[in-house]
């Protein structure tokens, strides 16, 4: 019975913790994009753009490798 009353609360920490994981590599990533937008003092944001981008793409690939792990 209590193997079964925390098996929520471990789902729930599991997935959360991979949200806020997620959130801080899109922020990191488009942290460092800015930053090398302005040391370059660029017109364009590419750096943003591609930092913001880079940074969607490692989160969706850290989550799913993390969800296909049991």
């Amino acid at each position: 019975m209590e193997n079964k009353d925390k098996q929520p609360l471990k789902d729930y920490a599991r997935y959360s913790s991979l949200g806020f994981q997620m959130l801080a590599i899109i922020l990191l990533m488009t942290f460092l994009g800015i930053k090398a937008d302005r040391w370059l003092t660029l017109k364009f944001p590419i750096f943003t753009v591609v930092g913001s981008l880079a940074g969607v793409g490692m989160a969706l690939y850290f989550a799913i490798k993390d969800l296909l792990k049991k």
